[in-house]
């Protein structure tokens, strides 16, 4: 794996994780530093941004393309990532309306 993956700068999702990977809670401890560690790697990757250069990188570009399911953690760690990115957020609010008579609950 020592040629696998290499890149030269860290990835960091500011938008989607503007306090880091690891004080987000999605990702466990090992998971936060692959993404950071070879995060560009896998973007580039994914988006065909990048040739594979290994057997590995080949087998990732493979699972990015739907042709296999994710076999290792970098697979893995990376399928859980776009996952949580492309799921849209829900937001929860709580409100109340206050009605003065009982009326308005009235079939119609």
């Amino acid at each position: 794996m020592a040629n696998s993956f290499s890149v030269t700068r860290r990835f960091y999702d500011d938008k989607n994780y503007p306090r880091g990977f690891a004080r987000h809670g999605d990702y466990t401890i090992k998971e936060a530093q692959v993404l950071e560690q070879y995060g560009q790697a896998f973007k580039a990757l994914d988006l065909g941004e990048r040739n594979p250069v290994t057997a590995e990188e080949e087998s990732f570009v493979a699972f990015c393309r739907g042709k296999h399911p994710a076999e290792n953690f970098f697979e893995k760690t990376w399928g859980k990532y776009c996952t949580k990115i492309s799921t849209t957020k829900r937001v929860y609010t709580l409100s109340s309306i206050i009605n003065e008579s009982e009326d308005d609950y009235s079939a119609e």
